[in-house]
């Protein structure tokens, strides 16, 4: 038994998943169709060489102006040759005294870094080992979730503030500066991002039971002091992505000339001996590109060449063998089509 025609067409259309005709269904909306010519293309490579290969060259003579020095600094400030007995021997005084010559002008403010290499900041636990919510609210004191083992406390088992790895590890090596014999102070306010200071750390968040188990990792924290004001911990606990990394300390505010001498009081505390790690004291000024890295400026000046480069390669092969383009009212969207419904 066959259904009426009329029933029949009704149930093909309920089936149907052909959608109702449309210009959005069938791409059919106005929309910009270049056509690649000879002059089009050699055109815009030619626009993005003009225009990339200043940018870039502006950018390496800005880094290239930046005056940097390092001074590694991790075997010269031990005296024993067991390093890492030295270096955990809490009695032994670990006052290493550094001279710098300053070979080029440094106009203020220098900046003063930290650089730790082998250190991965991005291992996955090393990475978790922390809480967000105990950083940045006072009643999240006790939540510890993802924080061991540096957790609680040893004696009473009381929540750690803060707490995890990442903290315990806090970087403690400190710097002291004398230029020509004068005592130079070091800026150590702002060095943290200020959305750091302001959503991630608690101004009524205070450490608590910090570093006082039996192994200390790095430095210990002002317990009068609230997380949001301890930019020595906001900077460390802003994980680094590559093992080998710079952590700002501190500006110092004053021009330094040609030939002055540096004397750097350094207190090497930190262990990077059990893991064959370095540290390197960084003193950099800055441009309009930040610190030194020549790697931006490169990269425009190679991609503004290679468009250079491809422009005069077209035009060459343009003179010595043209070819004649087609008519675009044959394009297949320049036609009319009748076939579809209004």
């Amino acid at each position: 038994m066959s259904l009426p025609a009329s029933e029949s067409d009704s149930l093909a259309s309920r089936r149907s998943k052909k959608p109702k005709y449309s210009k959005f269904t069938q791409q059919e909306l106005p929309a910009c169709k270049p056509l690649l010519t000879p002059g089009i293309v050699i055109g815009a490579f030619s626009l993005i060489g003009v225009i990339f290969v200043p940018i870039g060259l502006a950018s390496l003579a800005a880094s290239q102006n930046i005056v940097e020095l390092i001074d590694r600094y991790d075997a010269e400030c031990v005296s024993a040759n067991d390093k890492v007995g030295f270096i955990q021997d809490t009695k032994t005084d670990k006052a290493c005294t550094r001279k710098i010559t300053v070979p080029k002008p440094m106009k203020g403010p220098i900046h003063i870094y930290y650089q730790l290499e082998n250190f991965y900041q991005n291992h996955r636990r090393y990475v978790k080992s922390r809480n967000d919510k105990q950083l940045l609210y006072k009643d999240a004191a006790s939540t510890i979730t993802n924080c061991e083992p540096e957790a609680t406390s040893e004696d009473g088992g009381a929540p750690i503030v803060p707490c995890g790895l990442i903290a315990w590890s806090l970087f403690n090596d400190t710097y002291s500066f004398s230029l020509n014999k004068k005592a130079v102070e070091v800026n150590k306010k702002n060095i943290a991002w200020d959305s750091d200071k302001n959503k991630k750390f608690g101004s009524d968040v205070f450490p608590s039971n910090f570093q006082k188990g039996g192994l200390i990792g790095g430095a210990k924290l002002n317990e009068k002091i609230p997380l949001s004001e301890q930019e020595d911990l906001i900077v460390w606990m802003r994980t680094a992505a590559l093992p080998t990394f710079r952590k700002l300390y501190g500006r110092i505010e004053s021009d330094i000339m040609a030939s002055d001498e540096i004397t750097v009081v350094i207190q090497n505390n930190y262990n990077t001996y059990s893991f064959g790690g370095t540290k390197a004291l960084v003193l950099s000024t800055t441009s309009w590109i930040g610190g030194r890295n020549n790697f931006i400026g490169v990269a425009y000046v190679a991609i503004g060449g290679i468009c250079l480069f491809l422009a005069m390669g077209f035009v060459i092969l343009y003179v010595i063998k043209p070819r004649a383009l087609g008519d675009p009212n044959y394009l297949s969207w320049n036609k009319e089509n009748p076939d579809h419904p209004n």
